[in-house]
């Protein structure tokens, strides 16, 4: 970690005034807190992140320092060697800001093969530990068992059910089954016998009492699976309030239970969903269209990857899958969060990485087809993709995903994300040539959030490169401000900025910054501070411009390495010549 990366790293904690789900904030003026075996768990447990020790949350994250860097550092190192399991080889290193010492520890996520970490003085129950939101919690037994078992591949729906047989098997969906699969695969099944299809797709699997279905074959061909697991089922509330039951008493407006095999759940949970919907109506052309409340896609992806997707170990055969409809929302919550190497940054990337819990289900699925439906699932990875296309179609915000190791969430938001006003708010801006992307990404700085370049990718499917590029567009703009540099980076609307509005309708031309920052600048020398508060800009919107001035030759940097805090800018008058430096 280089001195600029802390100082955005401590910026960050101060302006929000907490600590954040990637960053722990300690004294350890003379020794190292205890707590620091949690943190460690935790973030290695999580997406890692980083420890500093040093400052004081209490009194506005101060840097109150720590006396002895190096027995800090020598502990520190040997905590994560020898009381945690497995070791931490984290990045340790001490740094001098503001005048005290402090020691950063970079903690290194780890390995889903390998979860989860912990204290081996209390255990693996007791000393494992999840990071949520800005603090350290214990990791429930449940939890426990799921890191467990993501460590391979679960097994959980090719285990038979001994006390069904095949006649629990649905015909007709049995029958449509092994048509496709003839049709489809010739080679292997074109001359097999039913059984040896429902066998070799492990819908069946041979026991000593004779041919048993499995798990997987009975919840998605079986005619009624809940007689032997009568929780592994979905339930649909519809509730009058955004939290919940209303106010006079009415605790939903409408509950069904949804059972069967997976196809028929589908089915049957988007019926349920599209009598509690409204319809709304879009201008398309000359004429208007009558519109679903939510797309369909969205809704059937969500649902098909809640009940595809979930747990299935013996200990959650007890927990449903739920939907619950409230006025502003939707929220699709399974048992189980995401398993194998596909994290909340990657779904629904380009690359299109497909990791399925119940493999078997998973594969049977793809060829269990429905009238009207086609198949249920494509098991590509392509699910979470097309649920945002959907949404983004329909002009409305990206699904928020929630994954929690016990559960995984999705949330629909029934508003639109570019409203009319939201449109509006955006024309008087005057900019012109915005891309679609760079307007959902205001559209979402309006409604309040902060945006990284995680964030920024994830609503609008474009790849790092053109983010990077469009954010830092949004900031020369001087619509957005940046705050923190490189992985640190985060963006947030200006203040004010209806201050770039019009008073006429006339189209307003980029904001160029440069003569503002050249008359700052004058005959002397300016720090990058000082250009920003004399003329007013705000800190990423100065580096931008300066970047663009120095590259043109219009102004040099004096003094100071490439990073130093000692740079200062003057302006290059014409027929003068020097050596430019480089600010960054």
């Amino acid at each position: 970690m280089t001195d600029d990366e802390l100082k955005d790293i401590v910026a960050r904690l101060r302006a929000v005034g907490d600590d954040a789900a990637d960053i722990e904030a300690k004294t350890a003026r003379t020794a190292l807190p205890k707590s620091v075996r949690e943190t460690v768990s935790a973030f290695q447990n999580t997406h890692g992140g980083v420890l500093v020790l040093g400052l004081n949350e209490k009194s506005g994250f101060e840097a109150t320092g720590v006396d002895e860097p190096a027995r800090i550092c020598a502990d520190l190192a040997s905590l994560c060697a020898q009381e945690m399991e497995p070791p931490v080889r984290p990045l340790i290193a001490t740094h001098l800001f503001e005048g005290q010492q402090l020691v950063i520890a970079e903690i290194p996520e780890l390995d889903a093969a390998q979860r989860p970490s912990y204290y081996k003085g209390a255990g693996m129950n007791r000393g494992s530990f999840v990071r949520v939101s800005d603090g350290d919690q214990h990791l429930t037994s449940y939890e426990v068992q799921l890191m467990l078992a993501a460590r391979g591949q679960p097994v959980d729906d090719e285990q038979p059910v001994m006390s069904a047989d095949l006649d629990d098997l649905d015909i007709e969906l049995v029958g449509a089954y092994i048509a496709r699969i003839r049709r489809d695969r010739p080679r292997v099944f074109g001359e097999a016998s039913d059984e040896t299809v429902l066998r070799r797709t492990g819908v069946v699997t041979p026991t000593e009492a004779g041919p048993r279905p499995t798990l997987a074959g009975l919840l998605a061909l079986g005619s009624y699976p809940q007689q032997y697991f009568p929780q592994v089922s979905l339930t649909f509330v519809r509730y009058p309030s955004a939290d919940g039951p209303g106010a006079d008493g009415i605790r939903f407006l409408d509950n069904v239970h949804v059972e069967g095999p997976v196809p028929l759940m589908v089915r049957d949970a988007l019926a349920a969903i599209r009598s509690n919907m409204a319809r709304r109506a879009i201008v398309t052309g000359a004429g208007r269209t009558d519109v679903w409340e939510y797309p369909e896609i969205a809704l059937r992806e969500a649902i098909t990857n809640a009940l595809a997707h979930r747990d299935l170990s013996p200990v959650s055969l007890g927990t449903q899958v739920q939907v619950e409809m409230y006025p502003d929302r939707i929220v699709v919550r399974n048992p189980g969060g995401l398993f194998g190497p596909v994290g909340l940054d990657r779904l629904g990337g380009d690359d299109l990485v497909s990791s399925a819990r119940n493999a078997r289900l998973m594969k049977i699925l793809e060829d269990v087809e429905l009238p009207g439906l086609g198949t249920v699932c494509e098991n590509r990875g392509s699910g979470i993709r097309d649920m945002r296309i959907a949404l983004r179609n329909a002009g409305m915000r990206p699904p928020e995903l929630t994954d929690r190791i016990s559960t995984f969430s999705v949330t629909l938001g029934n508003h639109a994300l570019v409203s009319d006003d939201v449109v509006a708010w955006i024309r008087s801006l005057g900019q012109d040539g915005l891309t679609e992307s760079q307007i959902i990404a205001l559209a979402i700085l309006r409604s309040g959030q902060s945006l990284d370049n995680l964030t920024y990718r994830t609503a609008t499917s474009i790849d790092s490169r053109v983010a990077t590029s469009e954010l830092g567009d949004l900031v020369a703009r001087g619509i957005v401000e940046q705050s923190g540099s490189r992985r640190w980076a985060t963006y947030n609307l200006v203040d004010e900025p209806a201050r770039l509005s019009l008073p006429s309708r006339a189209p307003r031309q980029r904001a160029d910054r440069r003569a503002e920052i050249l008359r700052a600048i004058g005959d002397g020398e300016l720090s990058r501070a000082q250009i920003t508060e004399r003329t007013g800009l705000s800190p990423g919107i100065v580096t931008r411009w300066l970047r663009r001035l120095r590259d043109s030759g219009d102004v040099e940097t004096v003094g100071g390495g490439p990073r130093s805090p000692n740079i200062t800018y003057r302006r290059v008058r014409a027929g003068q010549s020097s050596d430019r430096g480089r600010d960054e």
